[in-house]
């Protein structure tokens, strides 16, 4: 039995490790294939992020949000690192079946940790092996977040987990029947019914038994390095090793997800310039300019580094917008088909494959002579595509997505879905020009008159008409902003569509009976390019923003040169109702060169309450339940001001919806969702909507124009089937605290939010 558990257990190892040191090698040199990344950009405060590596990891912070699945996972992954040695000692007993590590072996300290960690990782993964049985995709498949995860693999990870940890506690068993311990002891607090459970044996029979468990606890080990070896995009077992770099290199170094702001689009590591981009084309001597990604090596090294990391757990599949409506996105298996694309493709790449944006072949056929004919297949197929194109990832993948940042927010190995999806839309929009027809029109009427809708600039100020107080103008009524506290941003929707306009003249009220100074640019207002960024437009995100800025920084005397005349700069705080905006102005145009004090109107609202310049008297009757907007709460974790605001209001009743806060579901449309129709499954406002009326409220308040339309739009419908009661109405929180301010003799004001007219053409959504 020595003999042969010596033999076997040797022959594994050392072709386990081998296997396993040229597995590493082999994904390295596939990540290093990715696109430079702009120097320091995953590098910088190098401290910073190995604080940031010990949270996540340690604290467990994503995963400990599903409660009892993150506890028997942190003790998994705890486990799994902190148990090496007693891979160590059972080589060692397989020579001497009573062998222990020395110095350390039979330091109490450490067989507490080992008793404890031993049992609880054991312990731990039969909770998630229940946990997957639980949840395993059945005949409502889109329910389980395991749907097209690789679920053999996940069962043979957790199998070996299971006996690796059933091997440490009867090692632990046999080394105190070989010791004689003959009680409970501190050394065997929870190992000692095994100890017992062996004891009579003779030494000859622990000795044998000793070596067997041994041989399956080290077999079972080198098996497990040898498979993940050989499989190296299988991501179940290989996330335990990817995870920490792929977080130290995350976008934030001090922890915040990849939300708020895109980043710019980038050709060998340099932010493109994009008005000497086109003339380099034609320069031979020019580096090749990339424009988003249409293969998989466009993707950054970090892009093919999240491919790898992805552990199938399926939790951004779970909270997915367009998963849960029956649409084929799905965060995890987009990801899933990256990976294996990129595994597939690795050997061809790395034989110096690969075209040119003209299509022609970098390499030599004698450079591929040797690359494997299924690598060479890989490479032919187009990186988006229908399944009769042999596309890695289909169009309405692509274009379903709202941006909406849940897959983000929730995986726990940091993966950057959303930046990955608008890197591809980049190339279909300015390359292909491939995207849905709807969004053609949106962006035409950007182009042309600086808004989604085509309006004329002027019909920006026709909502001041309707207030009985001037609202000042900057460049007309008032020079620049120096005169005032607050510029207040008043967005294309706010201005234009008729829903949004009651929280624009609900929010300048506010402001004028709070006594606030502000101003608005009017119509040299123009749209932040939100729309067109996220659809892939970055050359049009530019043009619109640097418009912006320019005009902007003038507003706030950034432009007076002469020293001598110059005004006291204004305080060049911003103030923007939609989240769209806000989220742009904040975190974008600082990438153009504006650098603003922006804050979201129910921020400054909360504020205003709280100092008492606004006092809610009036009580608002019945239940209300408060929808978090994607870009206001996800992409930039506002979510309490809203809700003190609703708490404030005398006689409400509040409740939450199901998902809320950073679990909160889209209402369908971010991602430029909002000018495009869905021709898929179920409407993302609908469902929305549903779980809102489950709760049988009587008003639904949110704080985003483009949220507003979307609930408004399918609460009417309903209102028309019968299935949600008339008085049902949603409404801005702005509004909602107006009507409170408001005394009771006041008159009514703006008309209910539900059911008012919107202007042509209307958004898809």
């Amino acid at each position: 039995m020595q003999l042969a558990a010596i033999i076997v257990s040797l022959v594994l190892a050392v072709v386990g490790v081998a296997l396993f040191a040229r597995a590493v090698a082999q994904i390295f040199q596939a990540v290093r294939l990715g696109q430079p990344v702009p120097a320091g950009s995953r590098t910088d405060e190098p401290w910073q992020r190995t604080v940031t590596l010990l949270r996540e990891f340690l604290g467990h912070t994503r995963m400990n949000r599903w409660g009892i699945v993150g506890v028997a996972h942190w003790f998994v992954a705890v486990g799994f690192l902190t148990l090496v040695l007693t891979l160590i000692n059972a080589l060692g007993q397989l020579f001497k079946a009573d062998w222990v590590l020395p110095i350390l072996g039979s330091w109490l300290p450490y067989e507490l940790f080992i008793e404890f960690i031993g049992t609880m990782t054991t312990l731990g993964i039969l909770t998630l092996i229940v946990i997957r049985q639980l949840n395993r995709p059945g005949k409502a498949e889109r329910k389980s977040r395991f749907a097209g995860s690789k679920t053999g693999q996940a069962y043979f990870v957790e199998a070996v987990i299971l006996i690796i940890g059933v091997c440490i506690m009867l090692l632990r068993g046999l080394e105190g029947a070989l010791h004689h311990v003959d009680g409970y002891t501190a050394a065997y607090f929870l190992s000692y019914p095994l100890v017992a459970a062996f004891d009579g044996l003779s030494t000859g029979a622990l000795q044998n038994l000793v070596y067997l468990v041994a041989m399956v606890k080290i077999g079972t080990s080198f098996i497990w390095m040898i498979t993940v070896a050989l499989k190296t995009n299988m991501g179940v077992a290989w996330h335990r090793f990817l995870a920490f770099p792929n977080i130290w290199f995350k976008r934030e170094a001090r922890g915040g997800t990849a939300l708020g702001e895109l980043q710019p689009m980038v050709s060998g590591g340099k932010e493109i310039d994009f008005e000497t981009a086109l003339d380099e084309g034609h320069d031979e001597n020019a580096e090749e300019v990339r424009f988003g990604a249409s293969a998989v090596e466009d993707f950054s090294w970090k892009g093919l580094l999240d491919f790898s990391t992805c552990t199938e757990c399926g939790r951004c599949q779970s909270q997915c917008p367009a998963w849960n409506t029956g649409k084929p996105l799905s965060p995890k298996l987009l990801i899933m088909s990256l990976r294996d694309h990129a595994h597939a493709k690795a050997p061809y790449l790395l034989a110096g494959g690969g075209k040119t944006m003209e299509g022609e072949e970098k390499a030599t056929a004698e450079q591929l002579a040797d690359v494997p004919q299924s690598a060479l297949d890989e490479a032919e197929r187009p990186l988006i595509g229908t399944a009769e194109e042999g596309g890695v990832i289909d169009p309405d993948v692509l274009w379903s997505c709202t941006t909406c940042g849940a897959c983000v927010e929730q995986c726990p190995v940091d993966i950057e879905h959303v930046d990955h999806i608008v890197d591809m839309r980049r190339y279909q929009v300015m390359i292909e020009s491939a995207f849905p027809s709807e969004a053609g029109t949106m962006l035409k009427n950007l182009e042309k008159k600086g808004n989604p809708w085509g309006l004329a600039k002027k019909q920006r100020l026709e909502w001041t008409k309707e207030l009985d107080f001037e609202v000042p103008i900057v460049g007309k009524t008032i020079e620049d902003l120096t005169e005032v506290e607050y510029l207040y941003w008043v967005g294309c929707a706010g201005a234009l569509e008729d829903r949004a306009k009651k929280t624009t003249k609900a929010f300048a009220e506010l402001l004028h009976i709070a006594g606030v100074n502000f101003a608005i640019m009017g119509g040299d207002e123009k749209c932040t390019g939100d729309s067109a960024r996220r659809l892939g437009n970055e050359f049009l995100f530019q043009q619109l923003g640097e418009e912006n800025v320019a005009n902007l920084n003038a507003a706030f005397g950034e432009d007076d040169e002469d020293e001598s005349t110059k005004k006291p700069k204004a305080s060049k705080k911003i103030v923007a109702t939609c989240p769209h905006c806000f989220n742009t102005l904040a975190n974008e145009y600082p990438q153009l060169g504006g650098e603003y004090e922006v804050i979201h109107h129910t921020q400054l609202l909360q504020h205003l309450v709280d100092e008492g310049r606004l006092v809610p008297v009036t009580p608002v009757e019945g239940l209300i339940t408060y929808h978090d907007p994607c870009y206001l709460g996800r992409h930039n974790k506002v979510y309490t001001p809203p809700r003190e605001i609703i708490a404030s209001v005398p006689g409400v009743r509040t409740e939450e919806m199901h998902r809320h806060k950073e679990r909160g579901f889209c209402c369908g449309a971010g991602g430029a969702r909002m000018w495009m129709e869905e021709r898929i499954g179920k409407r993302v406002n609908n469902e929305r909507v549903d779980e809102a009326l489950s709760l049988d409220p009587d008003i639904v308040s949110t704080a985003c124009p483009f949220c507003l339309v979307m609930l408004t739009d399918s609460v009417n419908g309903k209102k028309n089937d019968g299935a949600a009661k008339e008085n049902l109405q949603v409404v801005d929180v702005a509004q909602l605290l107006l009507d409170s301010v408001k005394a009771p003799t006041d008159p009514a004001g703006d008309e209910d939010a539900a059911g008012a007219p919107e202007p042509e053409p209307t958004p898809a959504g």
